[in-house]
């Protein structure tokens, strides 16, 4: 007999639980205010490698494969297929932001790098500006002193003796580590 009132209980949960996904669809529909306000938040997924425009311009023909991964780290896509050709692919997912992706491919032959190509790919500070997007603009202090602010702090006096040097320690004879063998 106790087997039935666990089973009404679980039936009139899965019921309710329904019942609450159906209101909360009929909700979202009507009220277009306050939910559409409410957004999960999606991370910001980097994927791949990314490679500068520096590191594109350091790229000569006849590298070595060791070389060009030095230069731009190991490819993305290495195929089987195509032993000759590697990818490096890097796209960058924001929220609000439509996703972005960058594809640079690199071709060898007998005498090491023949050429490359792809899209053109932003320098390190521009990449670093996309990741942190500032809102307005960032004032940088001045980094340099005058001389009246240099005057009021006045250097330190030098002192007529010179610094004692370590002392050496009372016992340089010191005890084993290890007991020992008996």
């Amino acid at each position: 007999m106790p087997a039935l009132p666990l089973r009404l209980r679980r039936f009139c949960l899965v019921l309710a639980a329904c019942a609450m996904a159906a209101g909360c669809g009929s909700l979202r529909d009507t009220s277009q205010g306050a939910l559409n306000a409410i957004t999960p938040y999606t991370a910001q997924v980097v994927q791949g490698n990314f490679v500068s425009r520096e590191q594109v311009q350091a790229l000569r023909t006849g590298m070595s494969r060791e070389q060009v991964r030095e230069i731009l780290g190991t490819p993305l896509v290495a195929s089987a297929f195509h032993a000759n050709r590697w990818d490096y692919v890097f796209t960058l997912k924001r929220q609000g932001i439509e996703p972005q992706a960058r594809r640079l491919a690199v071709f060898f032959g007998a005498e090491g790098l023949q050429r490359f190509e792809g899209d053109p790919m932003p320098s390190e500070s521009e990449f670093v500006a996309l990741l942190e997007p500032r809102s307005g603009t960032v004032k940088v202090p001045v980094l340099q002193a005058t001389e009246s602010q240099l005057e009021r702090f006045p250097p330190p006096p030098k002192s007529a003796t010179p610094a004692p040097e370590a002392a050496a320690p009372a016992n340089a004879n010191y005890p084993p580590l290890e007991t020992p063998a008996r």
